[in-house]
């Protein structure tokens, strides 16, 4: 299906069509006999002779660009903010100049005109939509509450990031809070049941409080993949405090959705521009990034920032 620019193109008439017209209809006065003559309306055919002075270059289609700008069109000040954050932030993301700018210049536009922008000033490309068959039908009942639902995978570190003298292999633990998005990383040189388990210790220090329920895959670092009478470390562990282990259904990761989709934006915010040459010097720049992630705005969120979100909770005693 052709676009709507596209059509406006094809419907508009040539120069020489344009010169044609004008001169037969000074030639023969006669509105009628052109317009059928060259399929053009009487309008039109006025217009052009208006216009037309004895020269071609008359009837030459003019620009569309209006003389001035919208009223409601971004300001050169705001336009000068912009440049400026992209310019000392040459990989930030829509969302989280939306968020600096909404903090430090009390930025009140929408979010889709600062993608726009983002786009007329050339520092990304306009994402063309490609609508996919849903595979999650049924509805996700999102908690209200914190400390309801928590849910938790790995990701391999990539390769290509590290640049160390050993051939080593990493890995990020993602632990997310689904009522407000907040999440904590950290990051492993093994994925055993022993790091699933301390880092579930961890999470609960850096939240502050345990969850209800952890959601996880099926994974062999979450649970037994062969029959076995052994109960797995992290069952043991969240039976001793209170906690319900729930993995979703194997082969579904649209289930685990929301931690899932976190992992994309930590490729595109981090691990593509990320260089490390240890474990420790990992972690360091993980605790910098997550401190930096949990504070941009989210559109599920309202465009507010997981922080924000977990602090309007807490003051609403939703815990």
């Amino acid at each position: 299906m052709k676009s709507i620019a596209q059509n406006k193109r094809y419907l508009q008439h040539e120069v020489t069509t344009k010169l044609y017209a004008v001169r037969l209809y000074r030639q023969e006065k006669d509105v009628q006999f052109v317009c059928r003559r060259y399929h053009i309306s009487k309008a039109s055919l006025m217009r052009w002779n208006k216009r037309y002075d004895g020269t071609r270059d008359s009837l030459e289609p003019k620009s569309h660009r209006p003389k001035s700008p919208h009223p409601n069109a971004h300001t050169e000040e705001e336009l000068t903010w912009i440049r400026n954050l992209h310019r000392r932030n040459p990989n930030i993301s829509v969302c989280e100049m939306y968020g600096k700018l909404r903090e430090e210049k009390a930025y009140d536009r929408h979010p889709g005109s600062l993608y726009r922008v983002f786009v007329r000033l050339g520092y990304r490309k306009k994402v063309e939509s490609t609508k996919k068959k849903s595979k999650h039908l049924g509805k996700y009942d999102t908690p209200a509450q914190l400390g309801i639902k928590w849910q938790m995978d790995v990701k391999y570190v990539p390769k290509i990031c590290y640049v160390g003298k050993d051939d080593e292999v990493f890995f990020q633990y993602t632990m997310i809070e689904e009522a407000s998005r907040k999440r904590f990383l950290y990051a492993y040189k093994e994925q055993s049941s022993f790091s699933t388990v301390d880092f579930v210790k961890r999470a609960i220090t850096y939240f502050g409080y345990a969850p209800q329920t952890i959601q996880t895959d099926n994974g062999g670092e979450f649970r037994h993949t062969s029959k076995t009478k052994r109960v797995h470390p992290l069952d043991l562990f969240c039976q001793k405090n209170g906690i319900i282990h729930k993995t979703i259904r194997p082969r579904t990761p649209w289930h685990n959705g929301k931690v899932e989709r976190s992992h994309r934006s930590d490729q595109e915010r981090f691990y593509n521009h990320l260089s490390f040459y240890s474990l420790a010097d990992l972690q360091i720049q993980m605790k910098r990034y997550l401190r930096r992630s949990n504070n941009i705005p989210m559109s599920v969120l309202g465009w507010k920032s997981p922080c924000l979100r977990q602090l309007e909770l807490l003051n609403a005693g939703n815990i």
